[in-house]
């Protein structure tokens, strides 16, 4: 999804929508990345993670990718000073190449912009270039358990993708299953925070193996 149409006003439309749900999403594992020291960021937009990341981290190293030329101006921009600590580049996250290994990967409301078979082909490409043992923390928006909470997300998510359609061109209709795709490729989900009723989730997972088990879904992870 290339943002560049809506980039000037992408936090003021945020924010209009959600407050601060979502950047309090975003922040919600911040204190437990600080070992963090090659770090892989995909799709921070216009950078306000990225930019808090390298003020809390000045050790790490950061390759921040993002699909939108103007997201990324802006992101640089953001961080200012310590610009100089993050690789930002324009790539998409399906074909952008990926080299080193990364103990953490973080993706903020990224992953449902894909569909059940981008998602896999993304995961199993960023998997690749994870150490052992790293650690994955992504933001999403989610799907309550059930009753009228679940009625009234999967409407908004719904309303959602319909305005990202129109303003980008996002064809996703959608959420992605991300919980049973992460474990999939060895991933196992160690922490998981919800708001908003369960509308938006925060998680941490971490990676078991580098090798996957495509196709069985693990004990444990959430489904949608």
């Amino acid at each position: 999804m290339n943002c560049d149409g809506i980039a000037r006003w992408y936090r003021a439309l945020e924010y209009l929508v959600f407050g601060r749900a979502l950047e309090r999403r975003r922040l919600e594992f911040m204190n437990r990345m600080t070992d963090a020291r090659s770090v892989l960021i995909l799709g921070d937009g216009d950078g306000r993670f990225t930019a808090e990341f390298v003020r809390r981290n000045p050790e790490a190293k950061v390759d921040s990718i993002d699909l939108s030329p103007r997201m990324i101006k802006i992101a640089k921009r953001r961080a200012g000073d310590l610009a100089s600590q993050v690789n930002f580049r324009v790539g998409d996250a399906r074909t952008v190449s990926l080299a080193g290994k990364y103990d953490l990967v973080v993706t903020h409301f990224f992953l449902d912009c894909f569909t059940d078979q981008e998602l896999d082909a993304v995961v199993a490409r960023v998997s690749e270039h994870c150490e052992p043992g790293a650690s994955w923390v992504l933001s999403e928006f989610a799907l309550p358990e059930g009753g009228l909470p679940r009625i009234g997300a999967r409407l908004l998510i719904r309303f959602m993708y319909f305005c990202f359609w129109v303003l980008t061109g996002l064809t996703v209709k959608n959420l992605p299953p991300c919980a049973r795709i992460m474990a999939n490729f060895g991933f196992r989900l160690n922490e998981r925070r919800v708001a908003l009723g369960g509308l938006l989730a925060s998680e941490m997972w971490e990676l078991l193996s580098t090798e996957g088990d495509h196709g069985i879904n693990s004990g444990g992870a959430p489904s949608r």
